[in-house]
């Protein structure tokens, strides 16, 4: 396995299969995310999909997801 760390280069990790939400546009302002195979989730930038990748854990994802479906951080778009 792999030992992949926040700001590896995005194009280094193997095997990842980056998703975007199907929200996105085609203009290249999306972020990706895929699932790494020790259960991290690694983001990147799509116009720079050569570019650092971050890395969380499960937990930290899981954390994430819930602040953004309750709306806490809905004041970055106001």
């Amino acid at each position: 396995m792999q030992r992949v760390e926040n700001g590896v280069s995005a194009g280094a990790i193997e095997g990842a299969r980056w998703r975007k939400s199907r929200r996105s546009g085609g203009n290249g302002n999306c972020v990706e995310v895929a699932r790494l195979s020790g259960g991290q989730v690694a983001v990147r930038n799509s116009r720079f999909p050569d570019g650092p990748a971050l890395v969380y854990t499960r937990e930290e994802i899981e954390a994430f997801l819930g602040g953004v479906k309750d709306g806490e951080f809905d004041f970055t778009l106001s």
